[in-house]
């Protein structure tokens, strides 16, 4: 038996690296329908320290809406265009900066309780307009309510 997919496609961004900074994500079930895409400002932050927030807001986010019993049972594969991010994730390359190596630790903590059936996979920004909206819809409704 197959088991039950959930799609998470993140993005983060910051406008000035470091900068204002924000993280989106879209939630899709295996058959593409979206769940959930939210966008949120996270202060002043680099673009990669925004690119690890987004997966981790959106693995709370799937535990929040799904439980963690039903998320331990399905395959979960996150996309993002951060290839960065996504070898770190994968293993392949080293973190040497404190901050990422802090969500790492975190995001690897969250995989473990979730079962660690979570892929992390590189797509082109153009394959991840979504979460990029999110990200740039938070960022400039921050930017407006500055003025």
């Amino acid at each position: 038996m197959k088991k039950e997919t959930l799609v998470i496609f993140t993005d983060g961004g910051s406008r000035g690296n470091p900068g204002p900074a924000a993280y989106g994500f879209v939630l899709k079930n295996g058959a593409g329908e979206v769940l959930k895409q939210e966008g949120e400002v996270m202060g002043r932050a680099t673009n990669n320290e925004a690119e690890y927030q987004a997966v981790v807001a959106a693995l709370k986010k799937a535990k929040s809406m799904l439980g963690k019993e039903k998320l331990k049972a399905m395959a979960i594969e996150v996309y993002m265009d951060s290839q960065l991010v996504v070898e770190q994730l994968s293993g392949r390359y080293k973190i040497e900066n404190e901050n990422l190596q802090k969500k790492f630790m975190e995001l690897w903590n969250m995989r473990v309780e979730l079962g660690g059936d979570i892929s992390f996979t590189h797509v082109p920004r153009e394959q991840n307009t979504e979460a990029d909206r999110m990200v740039n819809m938070a960022l400039d409704q921050k930017q407006q309510s500055s003025f």
